[in-house]
């Protein structure tokens, strides 16, 4: 493995139609590496047919939607029988070790393929409880889990779990990813290490509302821009994806 690594990974494949199409324009015509996969939307077999052959990791999904895992406790969900995000922080680690096997298992399924990797929508394993369980799943697989700062991180290692050194990407009222941010993030990268760089590029979503719509196609854009990969051929970085982890344990 070399000392450094990029992955560039865009979160929420699945989420939403518009925002699939997008994510797949963003890895098959731009610089994205990596995606997350939603299993549990009523999007996700449509956009598996066409991720087939991507690397794709699991969008570990505890904040919307149905279980996957049939045994679910019906007492931690919501009167719909869907997850309540207000209630994820305290769900047990044996629920979401549970859980996380059967999301594991779907997007096998559907895609054909193994899951290069785990991240989790809305960075719900910044619970105690959720991330213990998390682990002991991907520990099971021997998949990484993204970390998101220096705490997660060493749990994550304490418990044989591999996962990346650095991490860089937010989302709020405004696009994160401009031309302009690539471009000075990229300049200040850590000089070794595998860093996760994540990002949210797409179309807007066309089936529901977002707090962040808009902002998806400004990240689309920066990303299939011919600067960002100008950028990244000054820098001499290839993205690559979490499988570079999974080799090197």
């Amino acid at each position: 493995m070399p000392s450094r690594a990029l992955i560039i990974n865009a979160d929420d494949l699945g989420y939403d139609p518009g925002v699939t199409r997008g994510i797949l324009r963003a890895m098959r015509e731009g610089v994205v590496s990596s995606a997350t996969f939603m299993v549990n939307t009523p999007f996700s077999e449509a956009a598996a047919r066409e991720a087939r052959g991507l690397s794709i990791g699991l969008h570990l999904n505890l904040a919307r939607g149905t279980p996957v895992w049939r045994g679910f406790p019906r007492e931690l969900l919501g009167e719909d029988g869907g997850f309540v995000e207000a209630r994820a922080g305290s769900l047990p680690a044996d629920v979401v070790e549970a859980e996380a096997f059967a999301q594991l298992a779907r997007l096998a399924g559907l895609l054909g393929q193994p899951a290069t990797h785990v991240d989790v929508h809305k960075h719900l394993h910044l619970h105690a409880g959720v991330l213990e369980g998390l682990a002991r799943a991907a520990r099971s697989v021997g998949v990484p889990v993204r970390s998101i700062n220096p705490e997660m991180r060493r749990a994550l290692q304490a418990q044989g779990v591999a996962t990346n050194a650095h991490f860089v990407g937010d989302a709020g009222a405004e696009a994160y990813w401009t031309l302009e941010r690539f471009a000075s993030e990229l300049a200040a990268l850590p000089a070794d290490g595998v860093i996760e760089l994540m990002c949210h590029p797409g179309y807007r979503p066309e089936t529901l509302k977002s707090g962040y719509a808009a902002q998806r196609e400004v990240e689309l854009e920066t990303f299939l821009h011919p600067q960002a990969r100008e950028v990244l051929a000054r820098t001499g970085i290839v993205p690559v994806d979490f499988r570079v982890l999974s080799s090197a344990s």
